[in-house]
């Protein structure tokens, strides 16, 4: 998954609904950065967690 997944992204965590748009920061093997609307930067393994893409025009 993280070869699809580039910084500036706009992201959302599926087990997380309540943090919000993320956009993702950085992208280092498994590990992406993502800076959420209401939980801040958080680091996701995506080995263990598929962020969800983010369609249409930001917020």
């Amino acid at each position: 998954m993280t070869e699809i997944i580039e910084p500036g992204m706009r992201v959302r965590h599926p087990a997380q609904p309540d943090w919000g748009i993320g956009q993702v920061q950085s992208v280092v093997g498994d590990r992406i950065t993502v800076n959420f609307e209401h939980a801040g930067k958080v680091l996701i393994n995506a080995a263990v967690i598929a962020l969800e893409i983010e369609d249409g025009p930001a917020r």
